[in-house]
Order: structure tokens, then sequence, then C-alpha cells
């Protein structure tokens, strides 16, 4: 991933997915589980159609992720979510903050848009 946004997206993840493992595994680092999910995380992030004016999933009206996934998803941000506060305060408020900006889908794009995106990426 090159865009610091995206990367910002991946590592904030991770350390959701983290606190989540350790509270409800008895593994120390990752359990198989939860390192299966974060890989999956990753590529679902790296193939956004978004690109870097992706939104916080949340409020992503396309749901790229498998339905196994996306329920493990709901339940490591609904346990992790207000954890993060305390320990990565920078992170949690720059989630905060994306989740507040609009991004137009990439169907919505004039097709010089469109081009512009993918010379950048």
């Amino acid at each position: 991933m090159s865009n610091k946004h995206l990367q910002r997206e991946s590592l904030t993840m991770a350390k959701m997915v983290g606190i989540y493992c350790s509270a409800h595994h008895a593994e120390p680092g990752l359990c198989g589980d939860c390192s299966r999910f974060l890989e999956y995380a990753e590529v679902r992030l790296d193939k956004c159609p978004y690109g870097e004016d992706k939104p916080t999933c949340a409020n992503c009206p396309v749901h790229c992720y498998k339905t196994e996934y996306r329920e493990q998803a709901r339940a490591i941000m609904r346990y992790a979510g207000p954890r993060m506060l305390l320990r990565h305060p920078l992170l949690t408020i720059s989630h905060y903050m994306d989740g507040r900006r609009r991004a137009r889908h990439p169907r919505e794009l004039s097709r010089e848009e469109r081009l512009d995106r993918k010379r950048d990426d």
C-alpha cells in the first residue's frame, strides 16, 4: 500500500484485531482465525474501488467483505472500538475524522477523474 491513508486504515485494523484477539483468545500474538481475518481485510483494503478516497467501512455503500468476515469485523470493531481511544488515541481520532468525510463512488467520477486515479496508482 503506497497511500498514507490506506496504510493508516490497515494499521488501525491491525490494532483493533490485536485488541480483540488478546482479550478473546488464549494464544500469544494473533491466533489463526484473527490472522486470516487480518490478511483478508488487507486484501480487501488493497482492492477498494475508492482508493485513497476510501470512507470508513461503516459509511461505505459497497460491502466488499464476505458475510462471515463481515460478521467477524462487526464483532471485532464492536469490542475494540471503544478501547481504541485509550490505547491508540491518534488512530482513533483519525478514523473518526475519516468517517465524517463523504467519498464519491468511482462510478460517479468523470472519465478523466478515473483515468487520473489510475495513473496515480
